[in-house]
């Protein structure tokens, strides 16, 4: 049996971008899987011509997902990222129509649905033998994808389970069915291959070295933030923000083990760990900074300003840390308390960035725009208090509503008494693509 997970292609136009007195042509394509936010974004790749550099991720879930479903269920198993191979829409569907799959999981979320809906459709023109099943954030609207949709199964959740469920003879709805911290760790390495495994990159933050290898030390995050996809959708299933959110981390011999591997294997210059938060739990970043010590690669990672100890921080860098991603959402505290229950004091954070600057690290800021409920005064506090920080390098982006999550469910009592001051009034956009949203609010803002 012959199984195919698929993060399909997306393009959208071709456009001509001036940079610098300069102009040149780019497309429009999607970030799909692998990415919290799916969104759209300007690359210098065209169809079937890889170009190098760029915000390219790697397919986390379905990375997983493909070797655990071969290890358990003996089924030919392969990953086709098309996104990283920055194939044509002809040469997607000619290399499925060669290679008969019986199984074809597509990962997909709001953002990229209404495309990801009619690929679907003309897989089923293509190859109308294949059972074609629906994984990622968009799994929320299980039944409504069932039932108007060519599917054999939805998966709600990271799905290594839900996949060999399938396999063995499910279909339909499959409930969210995450694996035990003693499963994740018995777990095979995820899925790499030769074609692919150079073509991941993040330029943030500011120090990565190529190739380098994106990876995961833990799965979740306990907090609730309005917005946030993973822990509401796929490590954990909490779409109005009212229960209970958790962290699985990866053992130290785990990851030791893994990246040994890795490196071996390909030959990486720099190890990106792309964890909802890294540094949840500080006993977790001194035994990650151990083995960042014996694996001898520089390092970075995604984290918060707040769930580690200061003194750690050194002991990051001392381990071949070289930079960091924070997220601060909003630079005006009510916000920040009220809209994105984030629970980040912005003045510790500020001290936090002169800390890790202090150091000697670089740090890289998420800033979001376009809340419900947030006027655009606080938006233009957001814009001061980033100015104020000594950070490298920023992102700015529009507040992405993303079906399954808080922020997708505003109209329900629940959400609201978690989230008391995210209204969705007149000034409120409801976009799923956050970069798109951003394109739009970026010139009022500067203006202002």
């Amino acid at each position: 049996m012959k199984v195919l997970f698929s993060n399909p292609p997306w393009w959208l136009e071709q456009v001509t971008v001036s940079q610098n007195g300069t102009s040149r042509d780019m497309c429009l394509a999607g970030i799909r899987a692998g990415s919290r936010w799916p969104h759209t974004i300007h690359t210098y790749s065209t169809p079937d011509n890889f170009v190098f550099g760029g915000y390219l991720p790697y397919p986390f879930f379905m990375g997983y997902a493909s070797t655990y479903a071969a290890r358990a269920t003996g089924a030919e198993v392969a990953m086709r990222d098309s996104l990283a191979l920055r194939e044509s829409y002809a040469s997607y569907f000619n290399h499925l129509r060669e290679a008969g799959y019986r199984y074809i999981f597509i990962e997909s979320a709001s953002p990229s649905w209404d495309h990801d809906g009619q690929i679907i459709f003309a897989i089923k023109k293509v190859v109308p033998e294949a059972r074609i099943v629906v994984t990622g954030p968009i799994s929320s609207k299980g039944k409504e994808i069932m039932e108007n949709f060519p599917v054999h199964a939805v998966i709600k959740g990271e799905y290594e389970k839900g996949s060999v469920r399938v396999l063995e003879g499910e279909e339909g709805v499959i409930e969210h069915d995450l694996l035990t911290l003693e499963e994740m760790n018995n777990a095979p390495f995820p899925y790499y291959d030769e074609v692919i495994a150079h073509r991941y990159w993040d330029d943030n933050p500011r120090g990565q070295t190529a190739p380098h290898a994106q990876v995961w030390s833990s799965r979740g995050c306990p907090f609730k933030c309005i917005f946030c996809v993973w822990p509401a959708t796929m490590t954990g299933n909490d779409p109005d923000g009212t229960a209970k959110r958790t962290v699985r981390h990866y053992s130290p011999d785990y990851m030791e083990a893994f990246l040994s591997e890795l490196v071996g294997k390909y030959g990486y210059s720099s190890i990106y760990f792309d964890d909802d938060t890294f540094n949840i739990g500080n006993a977790h970043v001194l035994k990650m900074s151990e083995v960042m010590t014996r694996i001898g690669l520089p390092w970075s990672a995604m984290c918060r300003a707040d769930t580690s100890r200061m003194e750690s921080w050194k002991v990051m860098r001392d381990s071949g840390c070289y930079g960091v991603k924070l997220g601060f959402e909003s630079g005006n505290q009510w916000v920040v308390d009220n809209i994105v229950n984030k629970h980040l004091d912005l003045e510790y954070a500020t001290k936090v960035v002169h800390e890790i600057k202090r150091l000697g690290m670089t740090c890289h800021g998420t800033f979001t725009y376009g809340l419900p409920g947030e006027t655009k005064e606080q938006m233009l506090d957001t814009k001061r208090f980033l100015a104020s920080l000594p950070l490298d390098t920023w992102q700015e982006s529009g507040c992405a509503a993303i079906e399954g999550t808080p922020l997708s469910n505003l109209e329900e009592e629940k959400v609201q008494k978690v989230f008391p001051g995210a209204v969705a009034d007149d000034n409120y956009v409801v976009e799923a693509d956050g970069a798109k949203k951003w394109r739009e609010l970026a010139y009022s803002l500067a203006n202002s």
